[in-house]
């Protein structure tokens, strides 16, 4: 138990927000409102739009944002960083679509937040077959599925976003914190075997 709650209070000081982002994934906050201001800037066409707000905003980690492994951010978040993952990105293509008055639907597969609209072309991390949930704002229409996505795919995303993008004090702080719990364990478990 201590175990855990060492590493979930490393990884999210405030635990909060991690309960706060999972929320958010199952209940998309797009907000047209926060990017009006840019809205004259993007083409009537989705494929343009996107392509805009990939150009417009550079891919950075959570770690690199947030100071966190994972979080879900808001468009007024991603509008005032100015960078962020697929979740900015995917909010804020959102948010300009719906300003725009362009059909769009929200997918999350275990590695990936993205944006389908009419002409969106599918890859191998945006297509069907990986996605586990998807909204339709338009009909509020909600559903899931088992996605179909190779493990060791699932595996090295999670590596690359969660250790490899951690801050080397976190790692230190979160390994070290580690060893002396279990060492901790140890010695208490010999001494109660000697006594």
């Amino acid at each position: 138990m201590f175990l855990i709650l060492w590493i979930l209070l490393v990884l999210y000081p405030n635990p909060v927000k991690l309960f706060v982002s999972i929320h958010r994934v199952f209940n998309f906050d797009v907000n047209a409102g926060a990017v009006e201001f840019m809205l004259d800037d993007f083409p009537a066409d989705p494929v343009a739009v996107e392509k805009e707000i990939l150009e417009r905003l550079p891919y950075y980690y959570d770690w690199e944002v947030h100071s966190m492994p994972w979080y879900f951010p808001t468009v007024e978040e991603v509008v005032q960083q100015d960078k962020g993952d697929c979740k900015a990105r995917a909010l804020m293509l959102a948010s300009v679509l719906e300003g725009k008055g362009i059909p769009y639907r929200v997918n999350v597969s275990p590695i990936h937040v993205w944006v389908d609209y009419e002409g969106k072309e599918e890859n191998s991390v945006e297509n069907a077959e990986v996605k586990f949930y998807q909204e339709d704002p338009a009909t509020g229409k909600k559903w899931f599925q088992i996605p179909e996505i190779d493990i060791k795919e699932v595996l090295d995303s999670f590596w690359q976003g969660f250790w490899d993008a951690m801050p080397d004090g976190r790692k230190i702080l979160l390994l070290s914190g580690l060893v002396a719990m279990i060492t901790a364990r140890v010695v208490l478990f010999r001494k109660n075997i000697v006594a």
